[in-house]
């Protein structure tokens, strides 16, 4: 059997009557001339897979492949001036929402389940700094010297995946950007102690939707009852009433404290609203936030999301956007893999065949057999010579 390349069969988890129509809802070729969006957004995804440093690097390694991409929808190589403009100029709203479809693409196939025997969603949120030169960037503000953009994440455990991605200048802390999102009733949320604010607690609690953090270790609070313990872990369960003036203010009911001892001696207390699960769940919940952490190290580290090939905030979030549509395309592979593979190891292995001709699926389930070797005519017979 004959198959395309594999960045071919990448491209098609796009299909191009959906892609368009997203062109049209967000009025993306409004004023293009020639430059189709899905050129930008090939390029772009090339970028990405490819690892290429620039914009001479992405318009040549196009330009290289020229013979396969009428195979991959364009006509021609762009030039580094036309990617640049669309990148300046075209709506970066259009790479989120090709974003979002992806995921809904994503969900659908992956399922819900977690680790955990709980029902409910669980969410990890957290934001993560890009740090960025002011000269070069002066609409990045975050402080007198330095500017930053900063990318606030909503994790779903359920495969790990991410729920929704908001970017920002330095300036928006990530507490502000939670409050104005909307939670289903029943979700867990999880965060760090950068995000403790009793009052937007309780908003949650009216809501319905429960939250696990850190307690800090000035939070004045008085125990109002102790409940049994049943892992050696947990040293105290115990559910409390805030007694400084804002705690009781904001937050009027009372809030559960579950301590545990770590493997080297550290005392942790976790703030949750949660009646029913046990203790030792709780600290399992928070430790399993890390998983947003590695989210964020594996972008950076595997992705071009730390130099931007563009200096309008529009390119750069473009750039942005469509690392993440990589980043989600990847992670989606390797969790459909039958292989045992790592991200980076797939990213790099992605780089190498990026342009073979080979089943995209049967690649990943067993990368390193050796095709079938196709069938041969069987060569002419041999004339004999005579000399008569």
């Amino acid at each position: 059997m004959r198959f395309c390349s594999i960045m071919n069969q990448l491209l098609q988890f796009f299909p191009r009557s959906e892609f368009q129509q997203e062109v049209k809802a967000t009025k993306a070729e409004r004023h293009a001339r020639g430059f189709a969006s899905w050129d930008q957004f090939v390029a772009m995804l090339f970028c990405q897979l490819a690892d290429a440093q620039s914009l001479r690097e992405i318009t040549g390694g196009l330009a290289s492949c020229q013979g396969r991409l009428d195979h991959w929808g364009m006509i021609e190589p762009p030039k580094k001036s036309t990617l640049a403009y669309a990148n300046q100029h075209r709506p970066w709203q259009l790479f989120e929402r090709v974003f979002y479809r992806l995921l809904d693409q994503c969900r659908s196939q992956t399922g819900t389940k977690t680790v955990f025997p709980f029902k409910n969603l669980l969410l990890s949120i957290d934001s993560s700094v890009v740090s960025l030169a002011l000269k070069i960037f002066p609409w990045a503000h975050w402080s007198r010297q330095k500017g930053a953009v900063k990318l606030h994440l909503t994790l779903n455990h359920a495969g790990y995946l991410p729920e929704a991605l908001v970017i920002t200048t330095g300036r928006y802390s990530e507490l502000t950007i939670a409050r104005r999102r909307q939670y289903a009733r029943g979700t867990i949320l999880v965060m760090d102690r950068g995000f403790l604010s009793f009052k937007w607690f309780g908003q949650l609690n009216q809501g319905g939707v429960f939250f696990v953090t850190r307690i800090k270790e000035d939070t004045r609070y008085e125990i109002v009852e102790s409940r049994p313990v049943t892992s050696d872990t947990v040293k105290s369960d115990q559910w409390i009433r805030l007694t400084s003036h804002s705690g009781r203010s904001n937050y009027l009911e009372m809030l559960r404290l579950v301590t545990i001892e770590t493997e080297d001696g550290k005392s942790l207390g976790f703030l949750t609203n949660h009646k029913t699960l046990a203790a030792s769940t709780i600290a399992e919940v928070y430790k399993d936030r890390w998983k947003i952490e590695v989210f964020f190290k594996l972008i950076k580290q595997n992705l071009k999301i730390k130099s931007f090939i563009g200096g309008s905030a529009n390119a750069v979030w473009t750039q942005i956007w469509t690392a993440m549509i990589a980043m989600l395309l990847i992670r989606f592979l390797q969790l459909q893999s039958k292989a045992a593979w790592s991200f980076s190891n797939l990213v790099y292995f992605l780089r190498m065949n990026l342009l073979v001709y080979r089943d995209l699926w049967g690649w990943l389930n067993d990368p390193f057999s050796t095709p079938p070797p196709s069938a041969q005519a069987p060569s002419p017979p041999q004339l004999d010579f005579s000399w008569g």
